[in-house]
């Protein structure tokens, strides 16, 4: 069974970090590319950052440049997301994405449930 595990969201005092987590499990993890999403109330889903097999990273919004870093371990089957310096826009619903392609063929695409992240005082 495929499962995307997130944890580490909560509420967080502006200025504060968080560290955002997705565990993997059912599928070739160290195959498929890796993504955060943030969605907000009555907005589309937003993509954040990709992450390649290799560690290959592309870059965040301009909001959100020099604050936000993901990184993966591919022995633990995790793809993390590092928050810093973090605003009460951040505030949303972040969700793990992953995705297999081979030869332009979508092996597998996969959702996590998300983690709320509210950044209040």
């Amino acid at each position: 069974q495929v499962q995307l595990v997130e944890s580490g969201g909560g509420l967080v005092q502006p200025g504060g970090s968080l560290t955002l987590s997705c565990v993997a499990s059912g599928f070739p993890f160290s195959a498929y590319a890796m993504s955060w999403y943030r969605q907000t109330p009555n907005e589309e889903r937003e993509l954040l950052t990709s992450i390649s097999s290799g560690g290959s990273a592309s870059d965040f919004p301009d909001s959100m440049k020099g604050r936000f870093a993901v990184s993966r371990d591919n022995a633990k089957n995790t793809v993390y997301l590092q928050m810093n310096y973090l605003k009460p826009e951040d505030t949303g619903v972040y969700i793990c994405n992953a995705l297999g392609v081979r030869d332009g063929t979508i092996l597998g695409h996969y959702w996590g449930q998300g983690t709320q992240v509210t950044v209040s005082s």
